[in-house]
């Protein structure tokens, strides 16, 4: 019965994602791509916030690296395909992880937040500097978006075209989050609990420490820059602001923070909770960031494990007052 109803579930999701261009028209349906963006690059965080206990200020780099590295290909390399550039940007964000890999993953806690923090704002200054690369403050923008080509099957033009982009975009990014709830269900997203719980004895029982976070460092930075990468195609335009500010890198730190640390749908819920909050009162004051501000700050000190934690533990209290009540009608 269960597997029927996901089975059913799952019809009924595909369905809606498809006939959202339809029924909503073209504004909804580029909200919704942004969200489905931002939701990818939370969950990305997750996987070193939640999972493995490692708190990053500027997890935007990669998300940055995913949407220059896309950009500088199709600006530069004249009629490259669109899938090989997507891949460059994701390849970008991947190579900046290797790099950091081997000073980094020997450090944790706030060792860790506070370096990414720099090197976060080292890339953000560099975007700035290199002007003749980057583009400086304005960055790089209007560069050619080539159609989905499959060679002798089919060509599907995705400039000046949203519909057809946003199908593109929700494989893509719909593809990253379950390839990313695979890895948490894999023996080795075990080994990631084990090292936000207790390191050494993730090291005593012979798994090699700094070497599993390197793992998931890497993987994290490739799906973030998926969404980077996705971000500048949509936008087409990437800048340093856009791409590499610092409220990019809170952005999916305030969605865990909203959604639920630690489970892996929080960081969707708490993006689709920022999305709605932003779009509601944008419409009526220009403050919607203070807003978002005071909901955080409520979440924080009345829901610390965000909207999930306390529906969680909101469900518990239901269950258990019956229970209770029962244990002590039976009592003599």
């Amino acid at each position: 019965m269960n597997a029927i109803l996901r089975r059913i579930g799952w019809v009924a999701l595909l369905g809606g994602l498809a006939v959202i261009p339809a029924v909503f028209g073209p504004y909804y349906t580029n909200l919704f791509v942004n969200f489905a963006i931002f939701a990818v690059f939370s969950v990305s965080l997750n996987l070193l916030l939640g999972y493995t206990g490692l708190f990053s200020f500027g997890h935007a780099m990669f998300f940055g690296a995913g949407g220059y590295g896309t950009a500088l290909a199709l600006k530069h390399l004249s009629g490259l395909p669109l899938l090989p550039a997507f891949g460059i940007g994701v390849l970008a964000a991947v190579v900046l992880a290797l790099l950091l890999c081997p000073v980094v993953v020997r450090v944790s806690g706030t060792a860790f937040a506070m370096l990414h923090l720099a090197f976060a704002q080292v890339m953000y200054v560099l975007a700035l500097k290199l002007r003749a690369i980057t583009g400086g403050e304005d960055g790089i923008g209007n560069f050619p978006i080539p159609p989905l080509t499959i060679p002798g099957v089919v060509s599907i033009p995705m400039k000046n075209s949203p519909e057809n982009f946003y199908y593109f975009a929700i494989v893509i990014l719909g593809l990253s989050v379950w390839l990313m709830w695979f890895f948490t269900r894999t023996p080795f997203g075990q080994i990631q609990l084990g090292i936000r719980e207790n390191a050494k004895r993730v090291d005593y029982l012979g798994f090699k420490v700094p070497q599993s976070k390197a793992i998931i460092y890497v993987v994290s930075a490739a799906f973030a820059g998926v969404a980077g990468s996705v971000y500048g195609l949509f936008h087409n335009l990437v800048s340093a602001d856009g791409s590499l500010g610092a409220l990019v890198s809170f952005a999916p730190i305030i969605n865990i923070m909203l959604g639920g640390i630690g489970s892996f749908l929080g960081p969707v819920l708490g993006t689709a909770i920022y999305q709605i909050i932003e779009e509601l009162f944008s419409r009526v004051t220009d403050q919607a960031e203070l807003v978002m501000g005071v909901t955080l700050v409520l979440v924080i000190m009345y829901a610390p494990m965000g909207v999930l934690g306390m529906a969680k533990m909101l469900r518990q209290k239901w269950f258990a007052a019956p229970a209770a009540r029962d244990t002590m009608a039976k009592a003599p």
